[in-house]
């Protein structure tokens, strides 16, 4: 669907993205307040670590879900209705905590149900941000829209975490919670105003019908992504890369304290140099008008840099160089992320844009509980040598990236010329004789154009 417009903050996405952006820094102080309030009112880290898992496992199981009802359903309708359902979700707990502030059980049962809750809601919420973005920008400014949305969810967090804590200490939970809740429904609001052109298929007649129409599109969302092999490789690869990238993360506590033996100020300070990398990274990714080869070889080569990076942390000790290491596979990373985002949008049509994100976004959920458990199964097995167990991550990351850069398919769908399929979004990739024969509903393939290596 061609987007008339050709500003980049026209009425719709600077709705979406300012609605957002509320939102977004209500939700990190939020976040980062309620592990502060678990902790002085239990201080049960076990506490804080189900409450985090919990907010984990409903993307495993609903993304998929949430993915076909982006594609079946109003995507504005969706993400209005999602965050007004946060939002008073949020204020129901804001209630028990201003009227009920000795139900510190009941507080926290509810606190609990509600991370749940919200992690359910954003199942749905996401798949269809994602999908809906290229159809309100004009098509050659989707990089830019894309390191924008980046950049706020970055911005909002490195806010969060920066001003939450002093946000407790001056103002309390009570009133931090009531902002975060209020943040939802203001961006609930601003979004009705969004106008997002999208062909919503035909219901069907009966209650059975429609359900059984429904698994065959959650499927059909499946296939889609594995029926190619371009697009079928980039996500194995992006799913192994967060498996082995989650362990470095997990352990990055260990690797302060007791191996550079700093205090744990410093984790706080590499968390938020890497995330400043991550935001100069959207920066460039939305700035550099790269297309075809040239942007294939350069994600490809920032991959294997920050896999590459994370390895020579261990073998160093000099927290100077640490921060510069992290801020450089920040940079990386945030190159990578927009880059692929924009090529999954611009190359995949609209009526299945949902299911595609919801695959992704099921298939990375569940590599994030997997990780977290290997890593201490890990450091433990290997006597907490963190040097070994991070050069392990980096070696297996990097060689990943060269295998998978060998094939043709992988290498052709990073370098497809997006600009001319950005609008009336279609898949270019090469298929193979069995994947000719794939046929899907109103979405038939259309071969790429083979690209001179």
């Amino acid at each position: 669907m061609s987007n008339t417009n050709n500003k980049l903050f026209n009425k719709n996405f600077f709705l979406l993205w300012q609605g957002q952006t509320v939102s977004n820094i209500g939700n990190q102080v939020f976040s980062v307040a309620m592990i502060l309030w678990i902790k002085h009112v239990t201080n049960s880290a076990e506490l804080v670590g189900i409450i985090l898992m919990t907010s984990t496992i409903p993307a495993v199981l609903l993304s998929a879900i949430g993915g076909a009802f982006a594609d079946r359903y109003s995507r504005r309708n969706i993400i209005v209705i999602s965050d007004i359902l946060n939002g008073l979700g949020v204020l129901s707990l804001f209630a028990l905590m201003y009227f009920a502030p000795e139900s510190i059980n009941l507080t926290i049962a509810w606190l609990l149900f509600l991370s749940c809750f919200i992690a359910s809601v954003n199942s749905f919420f996401t798949p269809a941000i994602s999908a809906s973005v290229p159809d309100i920008v004009p098509g050659e400014k989707l990089a830019a829209a894309n390191s924008l949305v980046q950049f706020s969810l970055q911005i909002s967090l490195f806010i969060g975490q920066g001003l939450g804590g002093i946000l407790y200490r001056l103002i309390g939970p009570v009133v931090l919670v009531f902002f975060n809740g209020f943040s939802y429904i203001f961006s609930g609001i601003s979004e009705i105003f969004i106008k997002i052109p999208q062909k919503i298929p035909e219901k069907s007649e009966s209650l059975k019908s429609r359900i059984s129409k429904f698994k065959e599109e959650i499927l059909e969302g499946f296939k889609y992504v594995w029926g190619y092999s371009g697009l079928k490789k980039l996500v194995l690869l992006s799913t192994m890369l967060n498996l082995f990238t989650t362990p470095i993360i997990v352990l990055l506590p260990f690797f302060v304290e007791d191996h550079l033996r700093l205090s744990s100020d410093w984790y706080g300070y590499f968390l938020a140099i890497y995330g400043l990398g991550s935001m100069f990274g959207y920066l460039i990714a939305g700035i550099l008008k790269l297309n075809g080869i040239a942007r294939r070889n350069t994600i490809i080569a920032s991959i294997f840099i920050e896999s590459a990076l994370f390895g020579t942390l261990g073998f160093m000790s000099m927290p100077l160089v640490i921060l510069f290491i992290s801020f450089f596979a920040g940079s990386m990373n945030g190159f990578v992320s927009v880059n692929v985002i924009t090529i999954l949008q611009s190359t995949t049509k609209s009526e299945i844009r949902g299911r595609v994100f919801g695959f992704l976004m099921t298939l990375s959920g569940a590599m994030v509980p997997l990780g977290m458990g290997i890593s201490g199964f890990a450091y433990e097995l290997i006597g907490r040598d963190i040097t070994l167990l991070y050069g392990i991550c980096a070696i297996i990351m990097s060689a990943l990236t060269i295998i998978f850069s060998f094939g043709e398919g992988f290498r052709n769908y990073l370098a497809q010329d997006i600009s001319s399929t950005i609008g009336d979004s279609v898949i270019q990739s090469e298929l193979s004789d069995s994947e000719n024969k794939t046929e899907f509903q109103g979405l038939e393939p259309v071969k790429e154009k083979i690209i001179s290596k």
